[in-house]
């Protein structure tokens, strides 16, 4: 999406389109603000451990009965 934005870009400056390349420029500039915000998020995103034990945790029973 920001590729095609950054063609628009270009091809509004080409043709002379004043409007909007300001237009396209805001929307560019959004876009790339929300690609920084999603690529912050990420970077400080851990994994949660949900408390499920892993198979080396797991233990083996064995009940008798005296019967």
């Amino acid at each position: 999406m920001r590729d095609n934005l950054h063609d628009r870009v270009a091809e509004a400056k080409q043709q002379g389109w004043l409007g909007e390349i300001d237009g396209l420029t805001v929307s560019l500039a959004d876009a790339e603000q929300k690609l920084a915000q999603l690529d912050e998020l990420a970077a400080r995103s851990t994994a949660t451990h949900l408390g499920m034990p892993q198979l080396t945790e797991l233990v083996g029973r064995t009940l008798t009965t005296d019967t």
